[in-house]
């Protein structure tokens, strides 16, 4: 919102504002604009991937037949894919991902959908074709009662932290040969609250936050990558203890944290350094949005680079 702040009228329950993104340098933490939905929509939006500056966004709440808008902010353009014709059914869950396939040059969308009994359906867009495609072949340990959680995209392939009972794993499913494949989280691994699938030195990495450490006053984020197809534990990321939140990892492969001032009611998005284990402030306050007695922090969206391509 404007001035991050989100003035809800009991009384009249229509009434909505406008939301913003706000788009930082990642080298100087300087605000660059202010994101505002393209097609002048009120209804809150949420963004789903950006890369060369082509950025997806779709509905805050996804359904089956939410519209989704692939935006270039820079040049203000933005093409809406056709709707779906695959799909009739209605999904619980919906999870949409955007990203650039290096392999077949093309930007495709990954969106995945799940209903109560455990049927699953995805389909690809491909920017190039401006067209969907249903993926017929759906794996055997997919079709089985599962929660999705967090997920990112890298090189093309869409990745999932999924939860079966009390196994938690990463699917991936390549947008380009349409293979799935399943990595077994480590054992270690047991919650899903304080879990962040992320890319760390072009690898995929889980990070899985503890409050406990062996030395005094530091927290730390214990990190997985993946490489060759097997998890490797690597040195954790240590911080001072504090009240601090995970978000990822930057493309400079620091951590990006949040602390929160609960007495001021803001967050604030810090970097720690993977070597020197030394946080710094960025700068950069994250809003505050007030709904009752209730109040969420909400992060500010990282665009990869301010290098827009006009497509």
């Amino acid at each position: 919102h404007p001035n991050f702040e989100c003035v809800i009228d009991p009384d009249d329950p229509y009434l909505e504002e406008e939301l913003q993104w706000s788009l930082f340098s990642n080298e100087t933490f300087e605000q660059c604009s202010k994101l505002s939905h393209p097609l002048e929509s009120t209804k809150h939006y949420a963004i789903y991937g950006s890369s060369n500056g082509l950025v997806c966004i779709s509905d805050e709440i996804l359904n089956f037949d939410s519209p989704i808008h692939i935006w270039n902010p820079s040049v203000r353009k933005l093409r809406t894919p056709p709707i779906s014709t695959n799909i009739n059914i209605k999904f619980s869950c919906v999870a949409l991902q955007f990203g650039f396939h290096p392999g077949v040059n093309d930007y495709k969308a990954v969106r995945m959908m799940r209903t109560n009994k455990g049927a699953l359906a995805v389909e690809v867009y491909s920017f190039r074709t401006d067209s969907w495609k249903m993926i017929e072949v759906i794996p055997p340990w997919l079709k089985c009662s599962w929660q999705h959680h967090k997920g990112t995209f890298f090189n093309g392939v869409a990745y999932h932290i999924i939860e079966k009972g009390p196994i938690f794993s990463v699917m991936s499913f390549d947008s380009a040969s349409e293979e799935f494949q399943e990595f077994i989280a480590p054992d270690a691994i047991c919650r899903r609250s304080a879990l962040c699938i992320d890319v760390y030195k072009k690898h995929i990495c889980l990070l899985c936050r503890f409050y406990s450490c062996e030395e005094e006053g530091v927290g730390k984020n214990d990190l997985w990558v993946l490489q060759e197809k097997r998890w490797k534990q690597l040195c954790p990321f240590r911080y001072p203890l504090g009240s601090y939140g995970t978000m990822g990892i930057s493309i400079d492969n620091e951590l990006l944290m949040e602390r929160r001032d609960f007495l001021r009611g803001v967050g604030h998005l810090c970097l720690c350094n993977y070597e020197s284990k030394k946080v710094s402030e960025t700068g950069i306050e994250l809003g505050v949005m007030k709904y009752g007695e209730i109040e969420v922090l909400f992060a500010i969206t990282y665009i990869e680079s301010l290098v827009l391509l006009n497509n």
